[in-house]
């Protein structure tokens, strides 16, 4: 494996809201990373390398509950809130949770997020600005 989450963490201060964003991914597929998913119940990231090696962060904050009723037209217009730097990222978490989001993967190849529900159904995906 050719990162760390040392390395990741230090570039993921960085970021100061979703306007951030494209440069922290920009950063990390520079150390190696090839897609990553997040878990946001208890903030787990799992980063992955091209050869499919990971590390995982393990949980960073008490366990949110997540919605059994997945709510997508309210869930986007809190992302898009979120992306133009309106919330902090544990807002956003508790956006994903409260709409029925368990969490995302990251696509640094394609350059996509996808969203999915508790049942590991995806239920958005977008174009990472780069």
């Amino acid at each position: 494996m050719k990162f760390t989450i040392e390395e990741i963490k230090a570039e993921h201060q960085k970021v100061k809201s979703g306007a951030d964003f494209p440069k922290y991914i920009q950063a990390i597929k520079n150390l190696g990373v090839s897609h990553y998913t997040v878990y946001v119940a208890d903030g787990n990231t799992e980063y992955f390398d091209p050869e499919n090696d990971s590390a995982s962060t393990g949980s960073k904050y008490e366990t949110l509950p997540i919605s059994e009723n997945l709510n997508l037209d309210q869930f986007k217009t809190r992302l898009k809130l979120h992306q133009q730097g309106g919330t902090d990222y544990m807002t956003f978490c508790k956006d994903c949770v409260e709409n029925g989001v368990e969490g995302w993967r990251m696509d640094l190849n394609e350059m996509t997020c996808t969203y999915f529900d508790k049942n590991g159904n995806d239920v958005l995906e977008e174009k990472v600005p780069s």
